[in-house]
């Protein structure tokens, strides 16, 4: 029996009271499918910064690299400068490890949690491959003449033919795993989104993308610009069944994602390097309005869980947990999937935790 090693990153705000639920669920599962696992704790995050001036340094990272995975909660606050400590965590796990991909997906289980009017799960259910270290987010840029009336900034968006070819070749490989799950006969598809008609060097997304697409002549491929994505996102989002795009428009459409499947306290992400360390997480922020008043919703952490599950290996055991929260949603017991739902967070653990156990 394999002990996994998981790095324990719960945060800031809310995020130590959502990972509790989420590491409630993991044990629970752990017993059902008997396998072990081991929590490395990490304490950064704002407030700790605020009490030792510590960000990451190149020996976590080294740390975090003979980890299994990594489960993060909630990193942002109030207090500190703005972005710093998300930076030094997030961007410092993503390209310290090489997390080139992040996996979203978006799924709605309830017509009731969606605010398009007539969709429902049978509208909603695709993933988005979001290229995740290059971008405008490669923090290649900055400042000149600060604070004064002539400053200028600067930022510089990279792209390269690795980058757009490794995560197009993902996303392609996961569009064939949901074909091969349906079952239906219906090939699979892939969706390039990028504005490659306003900006140019996205040609190279394009042209990738199309190579890729070679070896996989069963798939169909398509490809919309990322203002027209997101309007059909909300007209016709029964559409899509796998979109690849770049760092920054997928960090949007995401977020899009998120609010038609039912909201931010529901969905989570992967942060993956196939075969290696990886992290995850819920897609929502720290939140600290809410932190220490117990009713933030911790589903999109048990979503990260069944996540990080699936990507070790242990498939029935994130089955397991994607079907309970699935049921819970269903079950006419949870009214939203937010703050404003009325039942506390360590109660919708708590309701995970019986529909786990059926």
């Amino acid at each position: 029996m394999k002990t996994y090693t998981i790095g324990d990153l719960p945060g800031d705000g809310i995020g130590p009271e959502v990972q509790a639920e989420g590491l409630k669920v993991l044990d629970a599962v752990s017993k059902i499918h008997d396998f072990k696992y081991e929590l490395v704790p990490y304490p950064h995050s704002g407030e700790h910064y605020l009490k030792t001036g510590e960000l990451i340094t190149d020996a976590i990272i080294d740390q975090w690299r003979g980890l299994d995975a990594v489960l993060l909660g909630a990193i942002g606050h109030p207090e500190v400068e703005t972005g710093l400590v998300e930076r030094s965590v997030i961007l410092g796990l993503r390209f310290g490890l090489d997390l080139y991909i992040n996996l979203r997906p978006i799924k709605l289980y309830s017509e009731h949690l969606c605010p398009l009017k007539g969709k429902g799960p049978e509208h909603i259910d695709f993933t988005v491959i979001r290229e995740n270290t290059e971008g405008i987010y490669s923090q290649i840029g900055g400042h000149l003449k600060k604070n004064t009336p002539d400053e200028v900034a600067i930022v510089n968006g990279i792209y390269t033919w690795k980058g757009c070819e490794r995560a197009s070749r993902y996303a392609f490989e996961v569009a064939d795993q949901r074909a091969a799950l349906r079952g239906d006969g219906k090939p699979p598809t892939v969706t390039l989104v990028d504005k490659a008609n306003a900006i140019r060097p996205h040609d190279i997304w394009t042209r990738a993308f199309a190579e890729v697409a070679k070896d996989f002549p069963d798939t169909k491929t398509d490809h919309a610009y990322v203002d027209a994505c997101c309007m059909w996102m909300v007209k016709n989002p029964e559409w899509f069944d796998v979109i690849v795009t770049t760092n920054l428009f997928g960090d949007i459409i995401t977020d899009l994602g998120a609010m038609i499947q039912g909201g931010m306290g529901i969905a989570a992400s992967g942060n993956i390097h196939p075969g290696k360390t990886s992290m995850f997480e819920p897609i929502h922020g720290s939140a600290p309005k809410y932190a220490g008043k117990n009713v933030a919703c911790p589903l999109g952490s048990v979503s990260a869980v069944s996540m990080m599950l699936d990507f070790l290996g242990e498939t029935e055991a994130a089955a397991r947990v994607e079907k309970a929260v699935g049921a819970l949603l269903t079950s006419g017991k949870v009214p939203s999937a937010d703050a404003r739902s009325g039942i506390s967070t360590s109660d919708m653990g708590d309701m995970v935790l019986e529909m786990l156990e059926k």
